[in-house]
């Protein structure tokens, strides 16, 4: 293949490996058809996380094209043709320190924003309240310890009912999460039975909840997504049905997420079991 024809796709390659359309194309919560790069950033974590990925992307598409350059540059001088005689050089120290010291420099340009952006994803030290995430075969248990300690459970609605109720196939689920806006979200995880992982693309959020461990992360919606509803799915392999475990987060504001704190004490049943158990008489 030529220069000249491999050139057009280098530039499509880069368009697609950095994303430079997702803006354009990308929707807010979930992914759609054609998109190219990574969904829209919401959080915080989200829009560092952003920031990250973009920066190693045009590091990796940089040195992509210095050693393809370089590739075809010792194909090119050194063919048979215009080098008959082949040099019998073994050693360049000047070469060696180059190529050590170099991809060290890479490597920290790339560890510094990692691990600033992995202990600014850890966890929230003030949070305004806390959601537990329990995984479950094949369905996810919410659990809102700051509000009544109610749980429920969410699963996905079936495909007959998407399409008859205008909703989205394999994400949209019959109780999805309702967190309120501008406010800090801890975010706790754990697992009923085997691995799973709960990811949220638009909150820049992926974390295993393992049995018998607690996992915590944290998430701040801005209040501009209010009535928003964010999808993600289960990330872990986990089973069977794996792929029928969707996330649907919906954003809303103080003022309703407090009434549906009070209709969903009512709905839902309590965490907190009863001190006593009252047995009705056989009479």
């Amino acid at each position: 293949m030529s220069i000249k024809k491999l050139f057009p796709i280098l530039l499509l390659g880069l368009a697609v490996i950095t994303g430079l359309d997702s803006a354009a194309v990308a929707a807010v919560g979930q992914a759609e058809p054609w998109q190219l790069g990574l969904q829209d950033p919401v959080s915080p974590v989200a829009v560092e996380g952003h920031n990250f990925f973009v920066l190693v992307t045009w590091l990796m598409t940089i040195i992509t094209v210095i050693v393809l350059v370089l590739l075809l540059y010792v194909l090119y001088r050194f063919s048979a043709k215009r080098n008959p005689v082949p040099s019998k050089t073994t050693h360049h120290t000047l070469l060696e320190v180059v190529w050590t010291v170099v991809p060290v420099l890479i490597l920290l340009i790339i560890a510094i924003p990692s691990f600033r952006l992995l202990y600014f994803a850890d966890r929230v030290e003030d949070a305004d309240l806390t959601l537990k995430i329990i995984g479950k075969q094949w369905y996810w248990t919410y659990e809102y310890p700051d509000n009544g300690n109610f749980t429920f459970d969410s699963l996905m609605i079936d495909e007959e009912t998407a399409v008859a109720e205008g909703k989205k196939r394999l994400l949209d689920v019959d109780n999805p999460v309702v967190l309120p806006v501008d406010q800090n979200i801890r975010l706790i995880m754990t697992s009923d039975d085997v691995i799973h992982n709960w990811a949220m693309p638009s909150l820049f959020i992926k974390l295993d909840a393992v049995p018998g461990r607690l996992n915590e992360t944290w998430t701040r919606i801005p209040g501009e997504y209010a009535g928003t509803t964010f999808y993600g799915q289960c990330s872990e392999l986990c089973g069977v049905n794996h792929a029928y475990m969707p996330i649907a987060v919906k954003a809303v504001t103080m003022e309703e997420y407090e009434a549906w704190v009070a209709k969903a004490q009512e709905q839902f049943a309590s965490v907190d079991l009863p001190s006593s158990v009252s047995v009705a008489s056989a009479e």
